[in-house]
């Protein structure tokens, strides 16, 4: 090994999702970290608790770097056009970083603290797009798990290559997610009444 690289979390954070980036969640190793960070494997240890430990660091930064992406989307905007560009944003954070999206969701300790506070303002983002819908807290709960359900759904099939019909997929996203911002026309009628 060659001249060696002072370690901090985001540093091994960031050669991470590279990785995974590049090979998918389920190739990463401790020996391929520590290889291409040029340092020896157990150094990795006081950072973190193992391989497990890795991913619980992965999903929550890589949710810390969703709301980042996020974020741009929903300021300046409202309703409608909020929620699509949240919803080009989230397809695009998937398409950009692949493994690093797969770490958000396949979380090894889901009472983490500090995991539970990034995903709630994740979601406190979206309640803010439709905020302008004026929902019950109930029913924008509903929609927001919805609209996830929508947009994993697309980042997931992009990512295994199981869109293969000859459509512009990029014309599909903004289509469905038209339906579904009508449904949420039609709900907040009939709230109305």
């Amino acid at each position: 090994m060659g001249s060696r690289t002072r370690l901090d979390m985001g540093i091994i954070l960031e050669k991470a999702t590279e990785l995974v980036d590049r090979n998918g969640l389920d190739q990463l190793s401790l020996n391929m970290l520590a290889q291409e960070l040029n340092i020896k494997s157990p150094s990795l240890y006081n950072h973190f608790q193992g391989l497990e430990g890795l991913k619980q660091q992965l999903a929550i930064y890589g949710t810390e770097q969703l709301y980042a992406h996020l974020l741009p989307a929903a300021i300046g905007s409202k309703g409608d056009e909020a929620i699509h560009g949240l919803s080009r944003a989230y397809i695009d954070f998937a398409r950009i970083h692949p493994g690093l999206y797969e770490a958000t969701n396949r979380i090894p300790d889901h009472s983490d603290e500090k995991l539970q506070h990034v995903q709630e303002e994740v979601v406190k983002l979206v309640m803010q797009v439709l905020h302008s819908y004026h929902l019950e807290d109930e029913m924008a709960i509903h929609i927001v798990r919805g609209l996830r359900s929508i947009l994993h759904g697309f980042a997931s099939l992009i990512r295994t290559g199981g869109f293969q019909m000859p459509v512009d997929l990029d014309k599909s996203i903004p289509i469905v997610i038209d339906i579904f911002i009508e449904g949420i026309h039609s709900r907040v009628q009939q709230e109305e009444y």
